[in-house]
């Protein structure tokens, strides 16, 4: 028998953007699972579109056991009750929710309509004439607000008939209201451009249900939108060719469109702003307008009169009272930093990036004479990592940041609360790991904060670029249009010299082998690519005593990939014990003690994507529920959260990226094939910061070195940079 219950709405205890509402119903009927919750009040979680005290809801779904709150319903739908006895439907009139109508008008209304009150205000309003007190508008008013008030659950409905969610139907309804039904009529792919998450296959399988051709224009407008957000998620590129997306659209679609089809699907996407073709190509028109926005931005910046500011004697103070000396380059790049308007700082590990952050943090203060709290007004300090952020907190000893956390994300939305209306009052702002940025997130940030506010960009151009489309820092260098800073000397020696020797050598495509296993720093051990994966769990069981060691791999597959690692590695640093309680999560067996790392941010309980931490605890019974703490913050997940990380003991060189450690263990074999090339291989090396152990064949460390044939990204910035937009 389906569960359900019937009741009043009391109160709300939590309510998401989207609608998942936790809240309390008075309960006055039920079936036998909820009986006992009959006249009494019961917890509710669920989508919902909106509830008042007046109405009366039946909710369906299931009671389940909350191991923190108890008993509460699960509601998987629900729909809203016209009360129906005398008394409810004066209570109802009366409530608030239709003008001009009093509990004394309400009584009169309805000793003359009985129990048909409602029907007849929606079927024959005219007969309210009749009633004395009830003009002409009052009748309209009253048919208006009742026909409204039940028209969203209608569409509510609809739109559950068809397939969608309650959660799916609470999202669409509260974005498009009374519009809802003409949309999904006219093209219901509108959904998929403009409701985030709301994914091409989802909408594509129910509107293939509600008639649409394979060819049909509407269905191949979304596949090109679909087509040109994988190529440039997956690819990095910005814009694609049009041979390109039409070489995938018969994949999507299950058949070959005719030319003229696509060429209306393209004239019509740019007509409504989804797409932009510049020349030959073929841009998100988000994208697009992003690469325009930074270009614009920055070329506005670095041709402004730069600030002369006397600051030489200043630094020199600074320098003797930290007991520091500075090179020539990096006493440029802080003088510089203060005085430019924009500028870019990058260079390789050793070089003193980090340092140079926190002299100009403390320049920057002395100079201006801020007390802290000022300086925390004037200064910022982002990062796009966690661990990037938690690196220059604890270098700078000042507050540093997300840019997500900075921007303030609403993750419901996928928008910033800082934006191009609500600007940062920030002054001066210091960007860590700006090769991670994509062109999305930094043209967020650029709309978020004044034109007034200097921008200092920090990075290693030599690194992976974002996981995100563009090639930030990269194009920002070449262009030539923003001074730039390239820190070559040396900085940090001893016992870093040998790795960060070894680095500088791939990154001028030299393997020198002089610098393996001549110091305990870096540790060449040359073995079989069968023998890799045993050599790694024999080196792994020596390092079990340094809280900052990781294995670092290129790739998940092959018997060298992450996954079959981690479960070696698994057995090494967390055996299974009585004690452990463990849970299987599709094809992976997780362990209290477990290493994981984060996949997606979640910017409410301060978890970022890439940040590592610690399963602590794990209940496996009917509820099931896994604690994962990340530096003290524990965070509770539950198997609807579950897809939210991944085990840890080793991890992606991507994942990394931002990242060091005090011990990396890198195995690198001709099996990783295509992920052999020298800017994933550079940025591996450049993690570890104590000590560097490369397992297995030399050959394929020279693969890795002399191959720079990774695909380069498709982008505009470097152009829109020197050139402007419209040349």
């Amino acid at each position: 028998m389906e569960e359900y219950v019937k009741g009043n709405y009391k109160r709300t205890i939590f309510q998401s953007d989207q609608g998942f509402t936790i809240g309390l119903l008075k309960v006055q009927e039920a079936s036998d699972a909820c009986k006992n919750y009959i006249g009494k009040t019961l917890p509710f979680t669920g989508y919902f579109l909106d509830l008042n005290e007046v109405d009366t809801y039946k909710m369906k779904g299931k009671l389940v056991v909350h191991k923190k709150y108890g008993e509460q319903f699960e509601v998987e739908t629900y729909e809203k009750v016209l009360p129906e006895e005398k008394d409810a439907i004066i209570t109802f009139l009366s409530s608030g929710i239709f003008k001009g109508i009093g509990k004394k008008k309400a009584e009169s209304i309805v000793k003359i309509l009985g129990k048909n009150t409602l029907k007849i205000i929606l079927e024959a309003p005219s007969d309210l004439i009749l009633i004395e007190g009830v003009n002409e508008k009052l009748a309209r008013q009253l048919h208006n607000t009742l026909l409204k008030y039940e028209e969203s659950y209608e569409i509510m409905l609809s739109l559950t008939e068809k397939g969608f969610s309650m959660k799916d139907a609470t999202t669409i309804y509260s974005k498009y209201k009374e519009k809802t039904l003409s949309i999904l009529e006219e093209d219901m792919y509108t959904f998929f451009y403009q409701i985030k998450d709301m994914t091409f296959q989802k909408i594509d399988l129910i509107a293939r249900k509600e008639g649409y051709e394979k060819t049909d224009k509407r269905r191949v407008k979304a596949s090109i939108i679909y087509i040109l957000r994988e190529l440039s998620f997956t690819s990095g590129n910005t814009y694609s060719y049009r041979e390109e997306i039409v070489s995938y659209l018969p994949k999507v679609l299950g058949e070959i469109p005719q030319q003229e089809i696509v060429d209306d699907a393209i004239r019509e996407l740019i007509t409504s702003f989804e797409l932009m073709v510049v020349k030959d190509k073929y841009y998100l028109q988000s994208l697009y307008d992003d690469e325009c926005y930074i270009a614009s931005r920055f070329r506005l910046l670095a041709h402004q009169e730069k600030d002369h500011y006397a600051l030489e004697n200043w630094l020199e103070a600074l320098q003797k009272e930290e007991n520091l000396s500075y090179n020539d380059e990096q006493k440029k790049a802080i003088l510089e930093a203060i005085n430019q308007n924009v500028l870019v700082i990058t260079g390789g590990p050793g070089t003193g990036k980090t340092t140079i952050i926190e002299t100009i943090v403390k320049l920057y203060q002395s100079f201006f004479q801020y007390s802290s709290k000022e300086l925390e007004e004037k200064l910022v300090l982002l990062a796009p990592t966690g661990r990037a952020a938690k690196r220059m907190s604890e270098k700078t000893g000042m507050k540093a940041s997300t840019i997500h956390r900075f921007l303030k994300w609403n993750k419901e939305t996928d928008t910033f609360s800082i934006n191009e209306y609500f600007k940062s009052e920030a002054r001066f702002v210091i960007v860590d790991e700006a090769s991670m940025i994509d062109v999305s997130l930094m043209a967020s940030l650029l709309r978020g904060l004044s034109v007034q506010c200097k921008i200092v960009l920090v990075g290693d151009q030599d690194q992976l670029p974002s996981v995100g489309p563009g090639n930030l820092l990269k194009d920002i260098i070449s262009s030539s249009v923003i001074e730039t800073i390239s820190l070559k000397k040396l900085y940090r020696q001893g016992e870093d010299s040998n790795i960060i020797a070894f680095a500088h050598g791939i990154k001028s495509g030299e393997f020198d082998s002089q610098y393996l296993n001549v110091g305990e720093d870096l540790i060449f051990d040359e073995v079989l690519m069968q023998q890799i994966s045993d050599e790694v769990s024999d080196f792994a069981k020596d390092f079990t005593k340094y809280d900052s060691f990781q294995v670092l791999v290129p790739t998940y597959k092959t018997i060298c990939g992450i996954d079959a690692l981690n479960v070696k590695l698994q057995e090494i640093f967390n055996p299974p014990e009585h004690t452990k309680k463990e849970i299987l999560i599709g094809d992976t067996l997780y362990r209290e003690g477990d290493k994981v790392i984060q996949l997606i941010n979640m910017p409410d309980e301060n978890v970022y994507n890439g940040d590592l931490g610690f399963i602590r605890q794990i209940h496996a019974g009917k509820k099931k529920e896994i604690t994962i703490d990340f530096d003290g913050n524990l965070v509770k997940y539950t198997p609807s959260s579950f897809h939210k990380f991944k085990s840890a003991w080793a991890i992606s060189v991507h994942k990394a990226q931002g990242s060091e450690f005090d011990v990396v263990v890198l195995p690198i074999t001709s099996l990783y094939r295509n992920m052999l090339y020298r800017k994933l291989f550079y940025t591996a090396v450049t993690r570890s910061k104590k000590m560097l152990v490369l397992i297995g064949e030399k050959i394929a460390i020279q693969k890795a070195i002399q191959n720079t044939q990774q695909i380069e990204r498709k982008t505009m910035l470097e152009e829109f940079l020197k050139n402007g937009i419209n040349s």
